[in-house]
């Protein structure tokens, strides 16, 4: 049985040396280095041996299939350097292929298009660090250490006296302390809160803040500015309604409600944001004369005003990064 082992060898390695295609490369590896090729039955073989030829039949035939092995590799190697040397890879005479570009993402675009209207009306941009302490988040905007909203349940602590801003308005009280009346400015940015995730909240999101402060400032002043913006944004046939609501930082305070039309065609209405005028003990905190002068300020969601814009469903959908989705904006 090891002449036989000998002559599948030999007649192995002459074929191979007459291989001249991929074709007949393929052939000779189903022939001998196939599952049920010679070179595999001979190794089954080895079993069957007399007991003093076993080890040297298993040298021999490790040994063939190894030698083998490494010609077929080579003689692959070769045909397939010799097909790619006749093939050209590349047709310079063809058309380039188009190159995708990217784009904004629809709270970026939203940010812009708000920005930009509120810069037209005169207003300022501010912006204010993501972590804050209890001075400009809760303490200055008027909120007692007793309020629920200071809770750290509903709020991500970072140690006793920082954590994550939960509003803009952080960015009012830091505006007050640098500048004095007039002041007239917004804030955007994101802000967290340890929110339930469901349609229309999401424990990250943006706000857009905004300040004005000066002599005679009322909530005529207040309500106007709300209303030219409405319309700006989302068209002059817009509702919306001031809802009488309670605010720590703001007396007298209100919600803003827009009325939203589902798909199937039903009116609810959906808060946007809050607003009011800006109770005196905050211009105490930050040293305005409450007595002179008089703001008032509101915080908007800036998912809500898209997705009421957009006709968008789902706030999840703003954050999921479906290029299906985001394609359309």
């Amino acid at each position: 049985m090891l002449e036989t082992f000998e002559q599948i060898g030999a007649c192995a390695r002459d074929e191979l040396q007459a291989v001249e295609t991929a074709e007949q490369l393929e052939q000779f590896r189903v022939k001998y280095l196939g599952r049920k090729g010679q070179i595999t039955g001979m190794l089954s073989q080895i079993g069957k041996l007399p007991p003093d030829q076993k080890k040297q039949g298993g040298q021999l035939a490790n040994k063939i299939k190894n030698e083998l092995t490494a010609a077929f590799e080579q003689k692959q190697a070769s045909l397939g350097g010799s097909d790619k040397k006749s093939v050209s890879l590349i047709d310079v005479t063809l058309p380039g292929l188009p190159v995708g570009q990217g784009k904004s993402h629809i709270i970026s675009q939203t940010i812009s298009e708000l920005l930009e209207i509120f810069g037209r009306m005169g207003f300022a941009i501010a912006y204010g660090p993501e972590v804050e302490d209890e001075w400009h988040n809760f303490i200055a905007l008027n909120i007692p250490p007793e309020h629920p909203a200071r809770d750290p349940m509903d709020n991500f602590y970072i140690d006793q006296q920082r954590l994550l801003r939960s509003q803009t308005s952080t960015i009012q009280i830091r505006v007050m302390e640098k500048q004095k009346p007039p002041i007239r400015v917004v804030a955007p940015g994101r802000v967290y809160r340890p929110d339930t995730v469901d349609a229309t909240h999401m424990f990250m999101f943006h706000q857009l803040e905004a300040l004005v402060v000066d002599e005679g400032v009322s909530m005529i002043d207040l309500k106007s500015t709300i209303n030219q913006f409405i319309h700006v944004f989302f068209g002059p046939e817009t509702k919306w309604q001031f809802r009488p609501s309670f605010f720590p930082f703001t007396e007298p305070s209100c919600e803003v409600d827009i009325l939203w039309v589902d798909k199937a065609g039903h009116e609810n209405w959906m808060e946007i944001g809050g607003c009011g005028m800006v109770d005196p003990n905050v211009f105490d905190a930050v040293g305005i004369d409450s007595e002179k002068y008089t703001g008032w300020a509101f915080g908007f969601g800036i998912e809500r005003l898209a997705m009421k814009k957009y006709g968008i469903s789902d706030i999840r959908l703003l954050f999921e990064n479906d290029i299906r989705f985001l394609n359309q904006f």
